[in-house]
């Protein structure tokens, strides 16, 4: 249930599942980013043993923020800690934070809270944050955390390439991983950046690929109807579900039940010279952070050299 919330006429209904992933309850901490209806959010969790019958030995709680869109959302981490841990000190109370206090600031603009109570007798907090700022950002902007991309290109290797081909194609992507789930998030904020790097003569043609982030089997009916997205789970049973999807990821195993798209599975010659390239690209950037150059490029300047002039083979 939604203990408070401001303001308190949003529709919360099932945000209580997607604050915490499934299988949490082994982890201490974790970070999630997921959608709501128009909503992007990012929650922080805490698992915190107790002494507590009625809390089955564990209290869990996750605090998280609401915006229209994803980019800027990682400017929120510091606090959404800080106030996990906070709120974890209580059990089933909400401790509202002064309006005058330290704890309720956000860089300028006002906010609210809102809180859900799920089946693991855990509290969710959830923050609905009115942030102008937001707004005029392109969801294609790659805004990020530092290293984001580097740790992507360097997890996956020259599979990188081959989630190119389908993330360009626009295929519906499903990346599984028990928790914790914050930086598998971040593959599927990746993923979408690699497809939103535009490329000559189809750039403006293809529709703008957009994460769906965490995704359980409460999202099953939406994601029936999606002829493209891009989103993590820690539920296994969705490998069973190939209807939900086009390419499933498990780790840096990535297989298409579709015959016409096995093909691209393959890492050719092209592939191989086209991530030798990148992987130089990425040591300059590396080597110019180091140096403290007068200019150093960003990682969205190492995907667009790496990928905006590629060739598909």
């Amino acid at each position: 249930m939604v203990e408070w919330c401001l303001p308190q006429d949003i529709d919360l209904e099932g945000v209580e599942f997607k604050s915490m992933a499934s299988g949490s309850h082994k982890i201490q901490s974790d970070f999630i980013y997921f959608r709501k209806g128009p909503f992007f959010g990012l929650a922080c969790f805490a698992n915190m043993p107790v002494e507590s019958e009625l809390e089955r030995g564990a209290r869990m709680k996750s605090v998280g923020v609401l915006s229209p869109s994803y980019t800027l959302l990682y400017r929120y981490m510091h606090f959404l800690e800080n106030q996990v841990r906070h709120q974890e000190k209580y059990r089933f109370t909400w401790k509202e934070p002064s309006l005058n206090d330290g704890t309720w600031h956000f860089g300028g603009s006002g906010a609210g809270c809102l809180l859900a109570h799920t089946e693991y007798f855990s509290q969710s907090y959830f923050q609905q944050a009115g942030l102008p700022s937001f707004l005029p950002c392109s969801h294609s902007q790659i805004t990020h955390p530092a290293g984001c991309m580097s740790q992507f290109i360097k997890f996956f290797g020259e599979q990188i390439l081959i989630l190119w081909k389908f993330a360009l194609l626009r295929k519906r992507i499903l990346i599984f991983s028990p928790p914790p789930v914050g930086v598998v998030c971040y593959r599927v904020y990746c993923c979408c950046c690699l497809a939103n790097v535009s490329l000559p003569g189809i750039g403006s043609t293809v529709p703008e690929s957009k994460p769906f982030f965490y995704v359980n089997v409460a999202d099953i009916e939406s994601l029936e109807v999606e002829v493209s997205y891009v989103a993590c789970t820690t539920e296994k049973i969705f490998e069973e579900k190939r209807e939900l999807y086009d390419v499933y990821v498990d780790n840096q195993n990535v297989k298409t039940h579709h015959g016409h798209l096995q093909p691209l599975l393959k890492i050719n010659g092209a592939d191989r010279e086209k991530y030798r390239r990148l992987n130089e690209q990425r040591q300059m950037l590396l080597y110019s952070q180091e140096v403290g150059e007068d200019y150093t490029p960003c990682e969205e300047d190492l995907f667009v050299l790496a990928f905006g002039g590629c060739q598909l083979w």
